[in-house]
């Protein structure tokens, strides 16, 4: 695979909103967990302004568990100031590498991709730079985590991912993936379309092979995927939305 020809202006992005979200019980049963209510609105709101914010404007949400909900509330997105199309999964869940590779004729020869619990507020350019400095086929970036908020599950040094791997610990694991990544879209098209695998497989193995730059960002993450979360996340967006009033 050759390195990736990404257009010059900001790409599209991938937002992964398909997810069952078990560990969030009752609360999703009947809404999508990008819906839940947060700071007063529903979270995909923030994220959508949050993504216009840094400049993202062309959005594709891969979508499955009640995901006709999240397509009403959003829209084609021009509320949000962006434009979004949607992408889903079929009666067959896909997984979240299987959602992407689902999405490709509708991203680009590059694009983000950012879980749907995610609120991130690292700024995005300065990875879309080292992304397209390395001329490698992906980029990950990762925050110093110290099993602070999660789990570590990145060795990073000098600059580079030594060893991704979200489901075993390593010595030396003192970050963590940060839940936004760029990729080519070569590395999706190697698998069958209607394919259902794990993004993070697919990293690991980009990772090993040596084509997954790594980006590291200061700004702590926030993510409603786990009730703590959910609080934590409730909590910083209502002091932001209170401070910039």
């Amino acid at each position: 695979m050759s390195a990736p020809s990404c257009i010059t202006e900001i790409p599209q992005l991938a937002l992964l909103a398909g997810g069952l979200a078990t560990r969030l019980g009752p609360l999703t049963a009947r809404v999508p967990k990008s819906l839940l209510p947060i700071a007063g609105e529903p979270f995909i709101a923030h994220q959508l302004r949050l993504l216009v914010g840094q400049g993202v404007c062309d959005i594709v949400i891969c979508s499955g568990h009640l995901g006709e909900q999240i397509e009403e509330f959003v829209g084609d997105g021009s509320r949000f100031g962006c434009l979004v199309r949607y992408s889903h999964d079929g009666d067959v869940p896909l997984g979240t590498g299987g959602a992407i590779r689902n999405a490709l004729p509708l991203l680009g020869p590059c694009f983000w991709v950012m879980y749907g619990d995610s609120y991130l507020t690292a700024p995005f350019a300065p990875a879309l730079r080292n992304f397209r400095d390395s001329a490698l086929l992906a980029l990950m970036t990762v925050y110093a985590n110290a099993d602070r908020w999660d789990s570590s599950n990145v060795s990073f040094n000098g600059g580079k991912i030594l060893r991704y791997n979200k489901s075993r610990r390593y010595p030396g694991m003192q970050h963590i993936d940060y839940g936004l990544s760029l990729f080519s879209a070569s590395v999706f098209a190697q698998w069958p379309e209607g394919s259902a695998f794990d993004l993070a497989d697919l990293q690991s193995r980009l990772v090993e092979q040596g084509i997954m730059a790594g980006h590291e960002v200061f700004d702590r993450f926030y993510e409603i995927g786990s009730p703590t979360g959910l609080h934590e996340t409730e909590l910083f967006l209502t002091e932001s939305l209170r401070v910039s009033a």
